[in-house]
């Protein structure tokens, strides 16, 4: 299958607009969007993939801009697959995955923002955030440990950040991977019963998992303050991983496109 024609169009209909509000209760996880079959899913990513190699390569041999993805999504949602997939051919020298964690006693002395603009890619490099400084709009606000007003000014905070990023030549582009509670609920089995998946099961899984209404109102507010024409964000529908592993490519290769990088020419 070759690529469909209406690649922009699919992913048109993934990006929030600026100031929508996401309406994650209208998209369907399991969208294939248009995609009629696993295989074909397969082959687009593999010819994908090639292409992000190729553009990746001239953007750390360009060495003067660099792209920043933001990977979101609830428990369970793909973060690491999406990871150890799309990224399986990417020149390693020049790529850099950071996990956000808890923040520790040292982070916490410091504002939200800190610890984030410290693992901001340089220039060259191809930075991806495994969760991100929206966790600070996310989890705080979902176990009260924020208020809303101070929720609010960290959204504009976070678009001044990503601002800043992008005039210092970074471009920021922000996924979350949309699943149904179903499906977690299916990947929280596995987690719990394959031997090979047990160690990623936590048992505050099952309590976030709890709060899963206050988690999808939380995220819709934070997609629809922080989407802007810099910085935007994409609804991924990730409960076929191979679809998700196609649109999360699609996106990267037409942000990368975008850029433009080129090899630079050779000194003399």
């Amino acid at each position: 299958m070759s690529r469909a024609s209406g690649d922009d169009n699919v992913l048109d209909g993934l990006r929030v607009d600026p100031g929508d509000r996401g309406h994650l209760d209208q998209r369907d996880p399991a969208s294939r969007c248009g995609l009629k079959a696993r295989p074909d899913g397969v082959r687009l990513v593999e010819s994908d993939l090639v292409l992000l190699n190729d553009l990746h390569d001239r953007l750390w041999a360009e060495a003067t801009r660099s792209l920043l993805l933001v990977l979101q999504g609830l428990d369970a949602g793909g973060k690491d697959g999406t990871i150890r997939h799309v990224f399986s051919g990417v020149n390693p020298q020049g790529c850099r995955v950071v996990a956000f964690k808890a923040p520790t006693p040292t982070e916490l002395a410091h504002d939200f923002l800190w610890r984030i603009h410290q693992a901001v890619p340089g220039a060259g490099e191809f930075g991806i955030f495994n969760r991100s400084h929206y966790e600070d709009v996310l989890i705080t606000r979902v176990h009260g440990t924020i208020t809303e007003a101070m929720c609010r000014e960290r959204y504009e905070l976070i678009n001044s950040f990503e601002t800043l990023l992008a005039h210092g030549g970074t471009t920021v582009v922000k996924l979350y991977l949309h699943i149904s509670k179903a499906e977690q609920r299916k990947r929280f089995d596995a987690r719990m019963h394959e031997p090979a998946k047990r160690w990623k099961f936590q048992p505050s899984d099952l309590a976030e998992r709890e709060r899963w209404d206050d988690y999808q109102v939380a995220y819709a507010d934070a997609l629809s303050a922080t989407s802007t024409e810099r910085a935007p964000w994409y609804v991924i529908p990730a409960n076929h991983k191979w679809f998700r592993n196609w649109a999360v490519s699609r996106v990267l290769v037409d942000t990368l496109r975008a850029i433009d990088p080129h090899y630079p020419e050779p000194v003399v």
